[in-house]
């Protein structure tokens, strides 16, 4: 297998395919826009080369995108901003094709469904986003399936994720706040079924699928350990604190009042139907592809996480 190269590889999905790659002991290129954050997260890997680019300057995409088979495409964007997802994509995929890129694997969301019609959600659900930021999503997903010609696309979609210090979660200031022994904030409703990836588990399933011929032109899903509800989360992360839940929940209109005065409080009104309409993903196409798929139990990666939180 040729080079792989993680764009936007500074998050914590980058962190865990990384992490992966490193125990296959293959080297590997990580590509962000600040050198010291990726200093601070791979320097110390004589596995992992380091590049900065500009996604804007085609000379940079390409510089970034030369030499590798295949791209892992992880490029995070302001959440007031997500019209710039499927911008960044065409540069990237622009980029890569000139370069003769083989791969370009897009680490998606659930976005792109909105509401779902069914429990679980197959690949084949229909893609009828209602929000915008489920539009932006969309748009991005179809250049990578629509490259074909170019460059051999496929989608990995993810529910939710959680993971030891991952701060940009649905789950994080619980972890915070039961290491701490303050009131945990979180937004309801709080006893829908819900599913959340771990995200040490991510890094695996994604250079798995990778290596794999089939894997290309098509969606994929991973999915949870199963569901569990977000008070349930709590009743066990406070257990593994030693002490009892303290809750604060903000419901859509708490979200709309936060909103005038924080940003990413006014974003969040619009995703606030995932809290009360959860998309629960079925992942057994990319099982019968892959094989089974390690899924640490809830228990044990709320467990982790608050330990992480209390060091």
């Amino acid at each position: 297998m040729g080079g792989i190269a993680l764009f936007g590889a500074a998050g914590a999905i980058g962190r865990s395919i990384a992490a992966a790659l490193r125990v296959e002991g293959r080297p590997y290129r990580v590509v962000g826009r600040s050198r010291p954050a990726l200093e601070r997260e791979f320097g110390a890997d004589p596995l992992a080369e380091i590049v900065i680019w500009t996604p804007d300057d085609p000379e940079s995409v390409r510089a970034a995108a030369r030499g590798m088979d295949t791209i892992v495409h992880l490029v995070g964007v302001p959440y007031h901003q997500f019209q710039l997802h499927p911008v960044v994509m065409r540069q990237v995929l622009d980029g890569a094709a000139a370069e003769g890129v083989a791969r370009l694997l897009l680490v998606g969301t659930v976005y792109p469904y909105g509401r779902p019609r069914t429990l679980p959600v197959r690949e084949d659900h229909p893609r009828e986003p209602h929000t915008f930021k489920g539009r932006m999503r969309k748009a991005q997903e179809d250049l990578v399936l629509e490259a074909a010609g170019r460059i051999r696309g496929a989608v990995l979609r993810l529910p939710d994720f959680y993971g030891p210090s991952v701060e940009r979660s649905l789950l994080h200031d619980l972890f915070q706040a039961a290491a701490s022994g303050r009131r945990a904030k979180l937004i309801g409703p709080i006893d829908r079924p819900h599913e959340f990836a771990f995200v040490p588990d991510i890094g695996p399933v994604v250079t798995a699928l990778a290596a794999r011929e089939e894997a290309w032109g098509r969606v994929w899903h991973l999915a949870g350990p199963g569901t569990i509800t977000q008070r349930e989360a709590a009743a066990l992360a406070f257990a593994a604190a030693g002490r009892k839940p303290r809750l604060m929940v903000a419901g859509k209109t708490m979200l709309r009042l936060a909103g005038l005065f924080d940003p990413l409080m006014r974003e969040l009104v619009e995703m606030h139907y995932l809290q009360t309409d959860p998309v629960v993903m079925d992942d057994g196409a990319l099982q019968a592809l892959i094989g089974p798929i390690r899924k640490t139990p809830y228990a044990e990666g709320i467990r982790r996480c608050v330990e992480a939180a209390a060091a």
